[in-house]
């Protein structure tokens, strides 16, 4: 393969990359409540939870727009919801 050859993702792929993103996302808040909870939302480790968690949304986002860009036509919300 030549360099800058882009071999986008599939629907399986993308399917499985959401499903596992979902999962990350559920955990990673629930890690985060405890930590905000326990320290205080203003405490560093909160904040970089909190950080985190804005950033994984953020990623869940920018999947969604890659996929409606790999998968013209198909429905992307139901796999990045």
């Amino acid at each position: 393969m030549r360099p800058g050859t882009i071999i986008p993702l599939t629907l399986e792929e993308h399917r499985d990359l959401g499903a596992e993103i979902r999962t990350a996302r559920v955990r990673l808040r629930q890690l985060c409540d405890l930590v905000v909870g326990v320290y205080g939302p203003n405490s560093q480790a909160a904040f970089t939870f909190i950080k985190a968690v804005e950033y994984l949304d953020r990623l869940n986002e920018d999947l969604r727009a890659q996929a409606a860009q790999d998968l013209p036509g198909f429905p992307v919300a139901q796999l990045y919801p």
